[in-house]
């Protein structure tokens, strides 16, 4: 098995490193804008030319970014170069029309000293005379490709120096297994990139104590005792009426679309500000979505016994309608009892994937309706035929029989709950859905019966016809 190069893409903010990352994955994975310093994290993803495949790692600008956010800039720098260390190739990103500045020199001597494969891009041609990228031939590193990375020209002439030293893809049958997708969701700064670094034990995502650090949502395949996982780190979603700036709507569609793209979603509830209604609304997103959950209740180390008992009872009363999802009490700075959730993750998951026969779900459904049967309606019993498995995460059961659309919600939510504590479906919704078996012959006249209605009027005559006769 050929282990696929990887490829850094490099520069300073707002070079259109992630516009370049989306056209080499032919995905919209990375959130693009006319903005300095919207990446912060490293957003990893899959590229192929010609039968050759690798992996792009699309970084944060290093240098200053004019958004006013300070030192976080070091934090963001400090993740591009981790991901030039880990790459084996590098791609450096230059602004054809902004021409060779102070930043751009720094970035060439530091990769200068790695030893490393670079090429030297020049986006944003378009509309630029290319005698205008002669200056970024001192930096040492040849002549710069042309690109203009929105529109989509010069990325098949870097794919093609990019993969001329790489090996072919060897033929396999099989997909890569992706594993489990695990999204990680919550307000702003309740703590989900420090629990994300925490479950992968490095610093993999910006942390920085202010809301709204995470923009985009960050994919990230790792593997733990033998088993496969995708990581999505979320920006945070508040409430829509404080939603102003661009940018955050469209973190928040890609938050949303995290969601549906998951498998299992972990709520990430901040312990200090309590259980409050947006929490309640990213739980209604991932609800929504139909997938497997986990709550995790974060910052719980500093409480005081009084605040915990306070929020106890908030978790109670306010989780009452999901009595099905497990909770975890957790400090994602310090891990306490961060290692708890895998369990609960892997059982979710399960419950969501399960399979069963349609002969054991039609049992189940016979001895619910033996145990309790339906109710009358218009003087005759709704009667349930029949069940079958209908779909996954969320796992979806079919129930047909007559008159089902009369059938009541508890007695709908009885079911549900019967096969919940049949198949002990812990952390996923359970979707119970009723068709109504269509009447063939509704609308239709049946010969049979018309002729036997038409023998029951003759013989009726006769009969009538004989006792006439007989009083004669």
């Amino acid at each position: 098995m050929n282990i696929k190069p990887v490829v850094a893409l490099i520069g300073r903010p707002n070079v259109g490193k992630s516009t370049l990352f989306n056209q080499l994955t032919k995905s919209r994975q990375a959130l693009v804008a006319d903005m300095a310093g919207l990446t912060r994290d490293r957003q990893y993803g899959d590229a192929s030319y010609e039968n050759k495949s690798f992996i792009v790692v699309d970084t944060g600008g290093i240098g200053e970014a004019d958004d006013g956010l300070g030192s976080i800039d070091d934090y963001m720098a400090t993740q591009s170069y981790t991901a030039i260390h880990e790459a084996d190739i590098v791609v450096f990103v230059v602004d054809a029309r902004s021409g060779m500045i102070g930043s751009d020199e720094e970035i060439a001597r530091f990769l200068h000293t790695l030893g490393k494969p670079v090429f030297l891009v020049a986006n944003k041609m378009d509309g630029v005379h290319e005698a205008s990228a002669a200056e970024f031939f001192a930096m040492g590193f040849g002549e710069p490709l042309p690109m203009a990375a929105s529109h989509g020209k010069g990325v098949n002439n870097l794919l093609e120096v990019l993969t001329a030293d790489m090996p072919e893809d060897e033929p396999s049958d099989e997909t890569q297994d992706k594993g489990l997708k695990l999204a990680i969701i919550g307000r702003p700064n309740v703590g989900k990139s420090t629990l994300v670094n925490r479950l992968l034990g490095e610093e993999r995502v910006v942390v920085y104590d202010m809301p709204g650090t995470t923009r985009d949502s960050i994919y990230i395949p790792f593997e733990r005792e033998g088993r496969n996982y995708t990581l999505i780190d979320t920006a945070g979603v508040r409430r829509r009426g404080r939603i102003d700036e661009k940018v955050e709507k469209f973190s928040v569609i890609k938050t949303l679309q995290a969601i549906k793209d998951a498998n299992v979603v972990v709520v990430v509830i901040d312990a200090h500000e309590g259980i409050v209604d947006q929490d309640l609304h990213m739980l209604g997103y991932a609800l929504d979505a139909g997938r497997a959950i986990v709550i995790a209740i974060n910052k719980w180390d500093n409480l005081s016994s009084e605040q915990k008992d306070i929020v106890k009872i908030e978790i109670e009363r306010r989780f009452n309608f999901v009595p099905w999802v497990k909770i975890h009490l957790i400090s994602a700075l310090y891990g306490n009892g961060v290692g708890n959730l895998y369990p609960s993750i892997h059982k979710a998951y399960d419950a969501s994937m399960f399979k069963v026969s349609t002969s054991r779900l039609t049992q189940i459904l016979q001895d619910a309706v033996e145990a309790h049967q339906p109710p009358m309606v218009g003087g005759r019993r709704i009667k349930l035929r029949y069940a079958h498995l209908g779909g996954h995460n969320p796992p979806v059961i079919v129930i047909h029989g007559n008159q089902t659309s009369a059938l009541p919600k508890s007695y709908q939510r009885y079911l549900e709950n019967v096969y919940r504590d049949v198949f002990k479906l812990e952390g996923t919704p359970l979707h119970v859905e009723f068709k109504q078996n269509a009447n063939p012959y509704e609308g239709k006249k049946n010969p049979v019966i018309k002729n036997k209605a038409k023998k029951m009027r003759e013989k009726k005559r006769i009969a009538e016809f004989k006792k006439r006769n007989k009083k004669r």
